[in-house]
């Protein structure tokens, strides 16, 4: 018989951390901290199975599920002296989610679950404070109403700030137990008036009330978009964990604080966090009252004047101190901890691998191979290739003005410029239009998070360095200020302003994430450059790695970075780009507008110098590397203007009819371009076009070669070939010109023809294909579109159904779909080997930044090249 309930706590429990799959992060590690003898309030875990039941039958429970819990709060009852729902000594709870990977604020949490009228009175006798009874039962109407009964928290806000304003209190410690209760009869009459019935005092009742909100909170927009982004599946489900309450709003012996055991933002080996006095959790990360710091060394590093946990409670420092050096060792990991202290007596209520910033993985993942942790493969597969992009974000030039409007916390590193938006639609839309925003909020919330991701980065006036804003951005690589004080955020009038300074949506401002200052408009950025534990854990992958690594490159600017990074070559040089600037322009459209061979190559020859001279530059900065050029691929109408006032405006400078140049755009119109006059079949249709490509490639060589005195070997790339004879004809004007300008220059040169596979047929055909192509590079892009038969710039319109109705794992265009694209891929390589065992496979495409099919790893022979950018 299915087991749906997992019990923990006085040193035991029923599961364990390999059991995260079923038991979720947080019940797997509240277990297993259990198991170690850490003080862990006890308390049960309802598995995911239960998240999968609840949706696979019309938001039910399994029959058995009832008489488990009953049991598993008998079991809480029995460790803690109480019982739930005793209207004496009442046993209270809280109820979190817990997903199998970690989703910081995404799903809902209720905390002080069992007051009542009744309760409450017994919890103020039992602890001798009713002040503390009070507010813990406030605090639990205002949550279980936002979470489970739908009534917006603002409700209980107002009610609270106009309270506080009229008493003339700055913060909520302020209140006495008798306004509480005040406080509590009109939060009771709010939820009156919106639902028509009380709110609930029963606490079975608010129990599976509760229960049923963190499942929902599975299914909610925030969740939703959360795991879209980080690719988790909606099949997983969440646990739930209901937990013994204690209490961090006891008095002044009394807190609640989040840390990190090194430092998420640098990788220091140094404790990291914040905590509160007389505060329960969420007092934290909601910026109302500003946290303290843990450390003594870190609260003189901020130059706070309020005590840090070190001074304030020795003893549960040092006892808090011993747990987290014990729980990096035992996970091997940095930890992401969350305790309370409850008048004196530390409890931890969660560990967790501890998110941070790429350049923090870096040195942590060095430091922990360093020590003997982890070894030197552990520590590279600790490191998220795709989060490396964080590395390569711009820094403000250290010779830049700075024209400071307010300073913040330096929450997440790097610097970001762009218009301000105050609110999340503002800025997902503002992307979607091509621009780059600060999001600018008093404070973030998870229904923030679409808003947060479209943004270049994220501003606050309040939370502190684990507030929601610092974590997320931190997260997603974006930099963010955070508890900027002075500034105010007006949604209203549509301005932000501090010390003066009145700045308006649309205006631009900098924020740098590693200082905190906020700057006024756009200032100049500097390149990083990389060095330190990056060369050192890439020099470990280097030892390990098979496959190379080559860039995506056109201009020289390209080039020269991404040699600075260790580029071993030019995967893909897509020489349309060099098309569109200038006379180029011109002449291609020249080259278009022709009537016959004799006007194309006249303006194909004004094009030639100016090919030569791009190859040239970019071979002389590979100095010797290998280089692949694709030849022309996009269709020719996207050369061409398409309004009338475009063509009116081209034609003029041109010197040409607009009557022509408007007939021969709708000539070249195509339903479907991606699957039209593209590609080879350009040069097949006009080899006068392959001819010029090749020529200038050769000439290059040849010039290049003689600058550097390096040979240079360059790679012709066929693109969009589905069989042979296609190969062949485009091949044969390429030697064709390799022999005429040796002959012409007397040099002798090497090079090689390959093509793109981003067709089905060509994957099939590939043992045929390779008989003439010397290498091979799979363009998932296409590939993908070609074999799903879906358009990349159509799909956003469904795919997102798809996915979060498990019809697809993930968007075929971030993750390469290894069923179906991998196994076209895995084919093309057998079978590509079985003709040319020394064929050259790469990967082009998006997905090359993240994961590649197990195809080009399937088979050990040959080399691999892999054409990646650098960002």
């Amino acid at each position: 018989m299915a087991k749906w309930v997992y019990t923990f706590g006085d040193g035991r429990a029923e599961g364990q951390s390999t059991m995260r799959n079923l038991l979720g992060g947080k019940g797997a590690n509240l277990a297993e901290m259990s198991n170690l003898g850490l003080p862990v309030p006890p308390g049960f875990t309802i598995t995911t199975e239960v998240c999968t039941y609840y949706y696979d039958h019309g938001k039910t429970y399994p029959a058995e599920l009832e008489a488990e819990v009953t049991k598993a709060l008998e079991h809480i009852g029995a460790l803690t002296g109480k019982g739930f729902g005793d209207r004496e000594n009442p046993l209270l709870v809280s109820v979190r989610s817990g997903a199998r990977a970690s989703m910081p604020g995404m799903m809902d949490t209720v905390l002080n679950l069992g007051l009542n009228d009744v309760t409450v009175e017994a919890l103020a006798k039992g602890a001798g404070d009713a002040r503390f009874a009070w507010d813990s039962y406030r605090r639990f109407i205002q949550m279980y109403s936002d979470v489970v009964l739908g009534v917006d928290h603002y409700h209980f806000e107002d009610i609270l700030e106009s309270t506080k304003e009229r008493k003339g209190f700055t913060l909520d410690t302020d209140l006495s137990a008798d306004e509480w209760k005040v406080i509590v009869g009109e939060y009771k009459k709010i939820v009156e008036q919106e639902l028509g019935k009380p709110f609930p005092q029963d606490p079975k009742e608010q129990l599976w009330g509760a229960i049923g909100a963190v499942f929902g909170s599975w299914m909610n927009a925030r969740a939703n978009k959360y795991r879209e982004l980080h690719n988790i599946p909606a099949s997983w489900g969440t646990a739930v964990n209901v937990q013994a309450m204690v209490f961090g709003n006891l008095g002044e012996t009394s807190a609640t604080g989040v840390a990190f055991t090194r430092n998420p933002s640098t990788g220091e080996k140094a404790l990291y966090g914040e905590f509160l006095i007389n505060a329960q959790g969420e007092d934290v990360v909601a910026g109302i009252r500003t946290p303290q710091d843990i450390t003594e060394a870190a609260r003189i590093a901020a130059g706070s004047d309020k005590p840090s946990l070190e001074k304030a409670m020795p003893e549960a420092y040092a006892e808090f101190i011993r747990i987290c050096g014990l729980l990096e060792g035992h996970y091997r990991d940095v930890q992401d901890v969350e305790f309370t202290i409850e008048r004196g007596k530390l409890w931890m209520l969660q560990t967790r691998n501890g998110k941070r910033t790429a350049k923090a993985a870096l040195k942590i993942a060095v430091d922990l191979a360093h020590q003997g942790l982890i070894t030197k493969d552990e520590a590279i597969a600790r490191i998220d290739p795709a989060s490396l992009d964080q590395l390569l974000h711009p820094t403000i030039d250290p010779k830049a003005e700075r024209k400071v409007m307010a300073t913040g916390l330096p929450a997440s590193p790097g610097a970001a410029s762009g218009e301000i938006v105050l609110d999340s639609d503002e800025a997902e839309a503002a992307k979607a239009a091509g621009k780059k925003v600060i999001l600018v909020r008093v404070e973030t919330s998870p229904e923030d998070i679409h808003g947060m991701h479209a943004a270049e980065g994220i501003l606050t006036a309040r939370g502190g360095m684990t507030s929601h804003a610092a974590v997320v951005a931190r997260g997603m690589g974006k930099p963010c200020v955070s508890g900027a004080g002075t500034l105010k955020v007006d949604i209203n009038a549509g301005t932000v302003s501090a010390l003066g300074t009145v700045l308006k949506k649309g205006d631009h401002i900098t924020i740098d994430g590693s200082t905190g200052q906020v700057l006024i408009g756009q200032v100049k950025m500097i390149e990083p450059e990389l060095s330190g534990e990056f060369g050192i854990l890439m020099g470990w992958a280097d030892a390990q790695r098979r496959m190379k690594v080559r860039t995506n490159a056109e201009t020289p600017l390209d080039a020269k970075t991404a040699r600075g990074f260790g580029a071993e070559g030019i995967g893909l040089c897509r020489t349309e780009h060099m098309f569109f600037e200038g006379e180029r322009i011109v002449a291609v459209r020249e080259m278009i507008l022709a009537d016959d061979t004799k006007g194309r190559r006249a303006a194909l020859a004004k094009l030639l110098p100016m090919q030569r001279n791009d190859f040239i530059e970019l071979f002389t900065i590979m100095s010797g590397l290998p280089v692949t050029i694709r030849l022309l691929d996009p269709p020719l109408h996207e050369f061409l203007p398409h309004s009338d006032e475009e063509i009116a405006e081209v034609a003029k400078a041109m010197n040409a009819s607009p009557e022509k140049l408007r007939a021969r755009a709708l000539e070249l119109h195509e339903f479907n371009p991606m699957l039209g006059f593209r590609g080879c079949r350009l040069a097949v249709a006009y080899p006068e076009i392959a001819e010029m490509q090749a020529r200038a490639i050769f000439e290059a060589a040849v010039e290049a070669a003689n600058k550097t005195g390096k040979a240079v070997i360059p790679e012709v790339m066929v693109p969009l070939v589905m069989a042979k004879p296609e190969l062949d004809f485009v091949k044969a004007r390429i030697d064709a010109m390799a022999n005429e300008v040796k002959k012409e220059t007397g040099a002798e040169f090497t090079y090689q023809v390959g093509t793109m596979i981003e067709l089905p047929r060509a994957a099939l055909r590939a043992a045929e294909i390779a008989q003439s192509a010397e290498f091979f590079s799979f363009g998932t892009n296409d590939l993908t579109q070609t074999t799903l038969g879906i358009s990349r710039d159509d799909a956003a319109s469904f795919l997102g159904s798809y996915t979060a109705a498990g019809l697809l794992p993930s968007d075929p265009f971030v993750t390469l779909d290894q069923d179906g694209v991998g196994e076209l891929v895995k084919l093309a390589a057998e079978r590509g080997r079985s003709t040319r065992p020394s064929i050259k496979l790469g990967i082009c495409g998006e997905h090359r930044r993240r994961r590649l099919s197990p195809a080009v790893h399937a088979n050990k022979k040959g080399p691999v090249m892999g054409p990646f950018s650098f960002a």
